[in-house]
């Protein structure tokens, strides 16, 4: 009984994140216009003052801009760009940047 309810709660666990940020990709390119002015033209940030986020994994995109929204990230300008944005806002810009290329990993 235990071993069962633990192999359900581990299996639910690892499948909650590929659900979470499922958003659609086209609707995320209309909103990320005002993104631009920061992280480029698709997440790819000609200043080291902005972070690159085109290819970034969409479940981090989405809780990174959940934290701003919910201030347990700090950054006014963040603050004010999400203030308005409803979770599937937030989960179709995270499938637009991670869609775009410009990650870059060191091994």
């Amino acid at each position: 009984m235990i071993r069962t309810s633990l192999l359900a709660a581990s299996l639910l666990v690892l499948c909650v994140p590929a659900f979470a940020a499922a958003g659609n990709a086209d609707a995320g390119r209309e909103k990320s216009v005002p993104c631009k002015a920061c992280h480029g033209e698709a997440g790819v940030s000609v200043s080291p003052d902005f972070p690159k986020i085109a290819g970034q994994h969409p479940d981090y995109i989405l809780v990174a801009l959940r934290h701003y929204k919910a201030g347990k990230r700090k950054n006014p300008i963040m603050a004010g760009q999400v203030a308005n944005l409803s979770e599937a806002d937030m989960r179709d810009l995270a499938a637009w940047f991670s869609s775009q290329s410009g990650l870059a990993v060191k091994y």
